[in-house]
């Protein structure tokens, strides 16, 4: 769905959720001022019991001058034209349903309502902020400062990201580098977010937690409050010398958010994020600071009566015995136990950075995988697989792996692509979408190595990268470079069926 779907429809109404917060606001704001731009008859409401109290909020509507109103359900029974419900679903428990003529859905949670025709809901996303920006940015509509709509676009990706610590999507964070907004602002809203009553929660919630010996985590469970709160419990609770990592979390109207830190390289916040929301919601973040959502609705039907304090417990105890760990530069390699494979002579893309862009350069390779931080060298070699990965190469090892050619690389998912991997040039901003300068190289065959299906999953540190993983899912592959015994590296089931075949 594209906002260009909906202009056949006038009036229009934007409805954020109950009690909105500063995500709501700016994604309703967002399309408010895109279908006012179009000549659109266009207003922006909200419902529910109470109107918004939060200093931080009552400053952004009247700073950014957003035309939000409250309206009670009784005072409503229908509205005509097009009812847009934004940053939730029509008809799920956290928004005031509404009649109206023709219902649409814009949002990033979890699907839960899945019955209305005009819905567009992608839940990998950090904010909602982020998906209008997307869907205006389609539409050829600039997300300037102009009227305020950067800082507030800008401000709801920040607060629901917990101050950009569960950025994960490369989407949400092309948003937060491009954006114009003012910084002066921000900062105001940033320190108008704590009221005494929330220091208070804080307080309370560190008292009492349950702390697992075995394995070095921690969980609290605190009373409603902004999500950045549960960050700030979570970085208070890191800091005790016994506690590796940490879940802080409390219950919403529709749900269980949650705030997860970590501070040992074992343990990545964003993938654990993940794992507490599987099937249910969603989570991510960074390396050391990640969080999530539950959907309260998935919750009830896949763990019916379980207290949420004892889900958390067990989920994190379970995520620990899930994986065993492996360090390439130690690791000795059982080859008894692992069939021997050479590679399909299938044609992938590579790209040799330093022709592209100057040595010396400090580069971000941006993938759906995750950022990877280099600086372009003279022999260096972005290789791209079948799915669009990024494998960074240096070139000895390249020709002998691969016959390299002048042939334009089309990459066969460009179109359907949630995301391409790009290159961010550090320094000026600068954005290169890599399949672009892409070429073809196919596997030589004449380099193998040993391989065997995971049972269990497993976390590799690499030769290459000491300091992050290489996760492994079971039915995964492990694979070691038969020139190489310390080249020890995960191949997604998926790649490996297709990209190798047993010697």
């Amino acid at each position: 769905m594209k906002l260009c779907d909906l202009e056949q429809y006038n009036p229009i109404t934007i409805q954020c959720h109950d009690n909105p917060d500063a995500d709501a606001l700016a994604s309703g704001f967002g399309l408010y001022c895109y279908f006012r731009a179009a000549g659109k008859e266009v207003s922006l409401i909200y419902s529910g019991r109470n109107e918004i109290q939060k200093s931080n909020l009552c400053l952004m509507v009247e700073a950014l001058r957003i035309p939000v109103r409250y309206i009670k359900k009784e005072e409503c029974p229908h509205r005509e034209g097009l009812l847009i419900t934004v940053d939730c679903q029509y008809g799920a428990g956290n928004v005031s349903r509404i009649e109206a003529d023709e219902v649409a859905i814009i949002d990033h949670h979890q699907v839960e309502i899945d019955n209305v025709p005009l819905s567009l809901i992608v839940p990998g996303l950090g904010s909602c902020s982020t998906l209008v920006w997307k869907l205006l940015k389609e539409a050829g509509y600039r997300a300037d400062d102009e009227n305020g709509l950067g800082t507030a676009l800008y401000y709801g990706l920040f607060t629901d990201t917990n101050q950009f610590m569960e950025l994960h999507n490369p989407l949400d964070k092309d948003m937060q580098e491009e954006l114009q907004y003012d910084k002066g602002l921000i900062s105001q809203l940033r320190n108008s977010n704590l009221s005494l009553r929330e220091l208070e929660i804080a307080g309370i919630a560190m008292l009492r937690y349950s702390f697992n010996e075995e394995y070095g985590f921690a969980v609290i469970r605190s009373q409603p409050c902004d999500p950045n709160i549960l960050g700030l419990i979570s970085d208070l609770l890191l800091q005790v010398d016994t506690v590796k990592t940490c879940v802080v979390y409390n219950e919403t109207g529709d749900g269980y958010k949650y705030s997860v830190r970590s501070c040992v390289r074992e343990v990545n916040a964003s993938e654990l994020a993940a794992f507490l929301a599987e099937g249910m919601g969603s989570g991510g973040g960074h390396y050391e600071k990640a969080g999530g959502f539950i959907s309260k609705k998935l919750y009830d039907r896949k763990c019916n009566s379980l207290h949420a304090e004892a889900y958390f417990n067990s989920r994190m105890a379970r995520y620990f015995d899930s994986f065993d760990l492996i360090y390439a530069r130690d690791y000795a390699a059982d080859l008894t136990a692992m069939k021997k494979y050479e590679k399909n002579r299938l044609p992938v893309g590579y790209v040799n950075l330093w022709e592209i862009i100057p040595v010396g350069t400090p580069i971000t390779i941006r993938t759906l995988e995750g950022d990877i931080d280099t600086v372009v060298e003279e022999d260096l070699i972005a290789i791209i697989g079948i799915k669009g990965e990024v494998y960074p190469n240096r070139a000895e090892k390249f020709s002998r792996s691969y016959q390299a050619t002048e042939e334009a690389y089309v990459y066969e998912s460009h179109s359907t692509a949630e995301y391409l991997p790009t290159i961010k040039i550090r320094s000026t901003g600068q954005d290169l979408v890599l399949t672009d300068y892409a070429r073809v190289c196919i596997p030589t065959g004449s380099v193998s190595i040993y391989a065997k299906q995971l049972e269990k999953g497993v976390k590799v540190f690499t030769a290459w990268d000491k300091e992050k993983y290489m996760l492994g899912r079971v039915g995964d592959y492990l694979a070691v470079r038969s020139d190489d015994l310390q080249d020890v590296y995960v191949v997604e089931n998926a790649i490996f069926s297709k990209s190798y075949r047993e010697i």
